[in-house]
């Protein structure tokens, strides 16, 4: 079977990638910043590791990122990558990366993530390698996140007009695992929830399965990412091709798991 690297196997959405590609038997390797078994460990921030963690890879499939310096991981990446002469470099990205514009302090702090992931796009798609990569809108799971906090307030400030789709991201590992069994196709069609909702109406969902009242307070949000995200910028609503909804996501979630 084909000897496939997946970076941040060790995250949310690698792990289930890992489990899915070993699941069918394949020679599954993960570069992670942690120690453990099965793992190599590597940091893509300083290249440090990253050689050996590749040798021998035909396939990556990168699901390492975070909010800020996408970019220089995917070029320390991508280096790695070609000198060890790998096929295929499969990435995910977020839906909007090329449609938020980050240029002000205010987008930086607030939504440089976008920026990010574009920098990480630029850097596959220029690396000289077959790539192929994936936008996906939201996670359920960094949503919940996100209202879980929201929801210790006593009154929740909302981005107004701030609408998401997001998805399950056990469907994007599948997603992910698909592309990586398949030729490069550079950039494929998006994967997204399978409703667009309101941020509020998502938060108030929230509250009400856990029994919940909070005070919900709209508020603008300047700057020109903002305004793009109020445009939906950040949504597909041409590629449903999520199923699971944000309920039953919420409904699959134990009480146990939240304390707010």
């Amino acid at each position: 079977m084909t000897p496939i690297l997946v970076t941040g196997g060790t995250g949310n959405l690698g792990g289930l990638v890992v489990d899915r590609l070993r699941a069918a038997g394949h020679d599954v390797r993960v570069l992670s910043r942690r120690v453990g078994a099965d793992v190599v460990t590597g940091d893509l921030a300083t290249g440090e590791g990253i050689d050996a963690a590749v040798e021998g890879a035909e396939v990556v499939v990168h699901c390492a990122g975070g909010p800020k310096g996408d970019g220089d991981k995917a070029r320390h990446l991508v280096r790695a990558a070609s000198r060890a002469g790998v096929r295929h470099l499969v990435n995910i990205s977020v839906v909007g990366a090329d449609r938020v514009p980050v240029t002000s302090r205010i987008d930086r702090a607030m939504f440089g993530y976008f920026a990010s992931k574009l920098a990480a796009e630029r850097a596959v798609a220029s690396s000289g390698l077959p790539w192929t990569t994936l936008r996906a809108t939201q996670f359920h799971d960094l949503l919940l996140l996100t209202v879980r906090q929201l929801a210790k307030l006593p009154v929740i400030p909302v981005p107004a007009g701030f609408r998401f789709q997001p998805v399950d991201s056990a469907e994007v590992a599948a997603r992910l695992v698909d592309l990586a069994l398949s030729p490069p196709a550079g950039l494929v069609p998006d994967l997204a929830g399978p409703r667009v909702e309101e941020m509020a109406t998502l938060l108030r969902s929230y509250l009400r399965a856990r029994g919940r009242h909070r005070r919900i307070v709209p508020v603008h949000i300047p700057g020109d990412a903002a305004r793009a995200l109020r445009a939906g910028a950040n949504l597909s609503p041409d590629h449903p091709a999520g199923h699971r909804t944000w309920e039953e996501f919420l409904a699959a979630q134990p009480l146990a798991s939240s304390s707010t």
